[in-house]
């Protein structure tokens, strides 16, 4: 009795073909490729944004505050905030998230409202900077609020939420 033996299939071959045509053209040979290829497609990835960040003071000059603390949420990480009253209803705000592997920031301003030892604010904000596997990521129109317990020494609470894309 003897084994036929079966044809290869046609995809047999095709992880050292997919191998082959990453690596590129053979030096001194020709390319199949025409010289000026278009640019691939890239495709952006949405994120939505959903961060709560607890903060403590780490310096105060004039009407800014400089606060630390962690962030929890989509991206988990230290969270560093600059917030500054630029009037008695107003203020701007830097944001700095870094989880592992990188760091997002952005900035925005707002309305602000003192009631006793609380003070609240909430506005919109973009994020145009990262860096690590967060380079590129971009997004506005996001909103951001939170509370300052000013008998707490000046701890902020702040949520930041809207999307994001790389």
């Amino acid at each position: 009795m003897s084994k036929r033996r079966r044809p290869p299939s046609p995809s047999a071959g095709l992880p050292l073909a997919i191998a082959l045509v990453s690596l590129g053209p053979v030096p001194g040979e020709a390319s199949a490729r025409p010289a000026a290829s278009p640019p691939a497609a890239v495709v952006a990835r949405a994120v939505s944004l959903n961060e709560t960040g607890h903060l403590r003071l780490t310096r105060k000059h004039d009407f800014t505050l400089y606060e630390r603390g962690t962030a929890s949420g989509t991206v988990a990480g230290t969270i560093y905030v600059r917030l500054t009253a630029v009037s008695s209803s107003r203020v701007t705000v830097s944001v700095s998230i870094e989880p592992p592997g990188g760091s997002i920031s952005g900035s925005g301003s707002g309305s602000y409202r003192r009631s006793g030892t609380i003070a609240s604010f909430a506005g919109s904000m973009s994020f145009g900077g990262g860096s690590g596997k967060y380079k590129g990521v971009h997004g506005s129109g996001l909103s951001f609020s939170g509370t300052i317990q000013e008998s707490h020494s000046d701890a902020i609470t702040v949520y930041v939420r809207g999307k994001v894309s790389d």
